[in-house]
């Protein structure tokens, strides 16, 4: 990437040489996130400070290419190794950082928002970063597990710890692409027989989170806030709700969420598409509604899904990428064309080359 609002560019550049405590990782799936089409659009311009180019992607999973002199052997890394990278880098020191939430570091940073990201063959990962896979998952399922994949799930969780799940409460999710797809899987995980509602405005994406678990699904298009709770009414007898998770973001789903939350209800946004919040402010506190922001997951969050995906816990709608067809997708995920998540799949079984005169190809 090397200016907004551009498409990317296949350049060859020489592999990255690691410091002492990184991993180098050849790349074995990149998932392609519509936060990477807000990244080249602008929409992360003045909270996150670029110097192009930059080789984007931040759904990051590979095999482990080689070790720095200063990676302790307690991290049990092994050349070979297949890895997930956990995508908040903090400075380890912050209040956040020692509580374990990296991804709020305000000092740190993502790959693929500065340091090199997974639209290329191989990236130096901080070994901290790397969660170990014991068993083998196919790099398109592996990858959009570290971020669309966990991203719902620790807002969930937030939910969960509120109070606001149970056998006799209605929990609805808003989104049905790649965050939702997911989110329906963990509410049937995390929320102790809840009734699991999705909102969404595409037909074929609704019918993926009936299959998904959802208990019920209903088409938003068209439909007015009166309109809503009549069918949620109809299909659970409540015209309220208990609990929302937002995996959409947009000012629309906000307002609609909101309005159909009931007393002590609590709100997760996790989506990230538009800019400003609009809510009535008494409804808010009068009714002792409580709204949750979350924010990607940290190291535990990725590293309890991925032991459900080894379980074979979790499932996938995935749309397989050809490199040289990355910016033709990034049109589709701008347009919201694309079913489930898109991911670039490398091929990792080439033998390893001569790291000091080797080259990689990657998208900037």
């Amino acid at each position: 990437m090397h200016n907004y609002k551009q498409p990317l560019v296949l350049e060859e550049v020489k592999i990255p040489e690691i410091s002492p405590d990184q991993v180098l990782v050849r790349v074995g799936g990149a998932g392609m996130c519509r936060s990477d089409v807000q990244l080249i659009d602008g929409y992360f311009r003045e909270a996150v400070e670029l110097k192009f180019p930059i080789t984007p992607g931040h759904e990051i999973a590979g095999l482990v290419e080689a070790i720095g002199d200063r990676v302790p052997e307690m991290a049990h890394l092994a050349v070979g190794d297949q890895v997930a990278v956990s995508a908040g880098w903090g400075d380890g020191i912050c209040r956040q950082c020692r509580l374990g939430n990296e991804q709020l570091c305000e000092h740190g940073g993502w790959p693929g928002f500065g340091p090199p990201g997974g639209y290329a063959e191989f990236i130096p990962v901080p070994y901290r970063q790397l969660v170990r896979v014991e068993h083998r998952l196919k790099w398109d399922e592996l990858a959009p597990l570290t971020d669309a994949g966990v991203t719902p799930y620790r807002g969930i969780k937030k939910l969960r710890a509120a109070g606001a799940l149970g056998p006799d409460r209605v929990m609805a999710i808003f989104g049905a692409s790649g965050l939702g797809s997911y989110a329906v899987q963990y509410a049937k995980l995390l929320s102790s027989g809840a009734t699991i509602v999705v909102f969404a405005r595409n037909e074929e994406k609704l019918a993926i989170a009936k299959e998904r678990g959802a208990d019920f699904t209903i088409n938003t298009r068209g439909k007015s806030l009166n309109d809503l709770q009549d069918e949620l009414r109809r299909l659970t007898g409540k015209r309220k709700l208990d609990a929302v998770i937002d995996c959409v973001g947009a000012t629309e789903t906000i307002q609609t969420g909101f309005g159909l939350l009931g007393t002590a209800g609590v709100f997760v946004s996790n989506g990230l598409i538009g800019n400003n919040i609009d809510i009535p402010l008494f409804p808010l506190v009068s009714g002792e509604l409580t709204y949750h922001g979350s924010y990607w997951a940290n190291y535990s969050d990725l590293q309890e899904v991925l032991a459900l995906a080894q379980q074979g816990k979790i499932q996938h709608s995935i749309t397989k990428v050809r490199f040289e067809d990355i910016n033709e997708n990034l049109e589709m995920l701008r347009a919201g064309d694309i079913i489930g998540r898109a991911v670039v799949v490398f091929d990792v079984d080439a033998k390893t080359s001569n790291r000091k005169d080797a080259k990689e190809t990657v998208a900037v």
